[in-house]
């Protein structure tokens, strides 16, 4: 994917504030599962579209000097922290294929795919690099699935929250995100021939990292916010206000995490 279609680019000064959050909200999740799926020592993992260190470094952790861990991404500008013995860093654009140091006993991607228009693609190269009996986990958001802000409307505070959220949403499918991926991933981890699929989901509501996220999120966007008429520089001051009051019980979309494994021969 071009980095030049991503909304929320990772070169940003709020893009680390962004990752952050993500961690806070959605690493005890992604480790539960992680964990769940058997990640042992001596694992070979690729991690698509990094984008940070906090996976990376619990991958690192349990695979220990005997496993592997590939992290990659289309901007590597957040892997100076990424520097443990067993890690490889490389620049790879998961939609071209996979990255050498296959075939892997895991394979993880999470809120990477929504953003990437030639997903398909990129599921199907994610599931060739499985080694047989090899598990592949991959996290997506579903703002459709909970499109509001503000899940009580109750005041213009959260009117005016709902109103930039909505915005938001209109510039990401505008960017050729899919808006309901999420709620799609068992069916697709099953049309590329993974077999024990199951999938969960976790909604982050009115966590302190979803006012950090979303303060982050408007300061990224802010201009394209005020090109398309979605908000005023004052409304735009406004919420940022109102968030930072900390009354809004802010709401993020969920992430669905679906998991499978590649069959083994016979």
């Amino acid at each position: 994917m071009s980095t030049g279609r991503y909304l929320l680019s990772n070169d940003a000064p709020e893009a680390m504030d962004r990752f952050t959050a993500f961690t806070t909200l959605f690493d005890p999740a992604t480790f539960r599962h992680l964990d769940g799926l058997g990640l042992a020592p001596g694992w070979r993992c690729w991690e698509v579209g990094a984008g940070g260190t906090s996976v990376v470094d619990h991958l690192s952790a349990r695979v220990g000097p005997a496993g592997h861990v590939l992290a990659t991404d289309i901007n590597l500008s957040w892997a100076a922290g990424a520097g443990a013995s067993n890690v490889e860093i490389l620049e790879h654009d998961v939609a071209t294929g996979t990255p050498p140091g296959g075939p892997f006993d895991l394979v993880h991607a999470r809120l990477v795919l929504v953003h990437v228009p030639e997903r398909d693609d990129a599921l199907a190269a994610m599931a060739a690099a499985l080694r047989p009996g090899g598990v592949m986990l991959v996290e997506d958001a579903d703002p459709a699935l909970q499109p509001l802000s503000c899940l009580e409307e109750i005041g213009p505070p959260q009117a005016l929250a709902n109103r930039i959220r909505r915005g938001f949403r209109a510039l990401l499918a505008e960017r050729g995100v899919d808006l309901a991926y999420g709620r799609t991933l068992p069916r697709r981890l099953r049309a590329v021939g993974l077999v024990q699929v199951a999938a969960d989901a976790a909604f982050p509501v009115s966590d302190p990292a979803c006012n950090h996220l979303e303060t982050a999120t408007i300061k990224l966007i802010r201009d394209q916010l005020l090109d398309h008429g979605i908000a005023t520089e004052e409304e735009i001051a406004q919420h940022l206000a109102n968030v930072a009051a900390g009354t809004l019980d802010l709401a993020q979309p969920p992430m669905i995490s679906c998991w499978g494994r590649r069959p083994l021969p016979g």
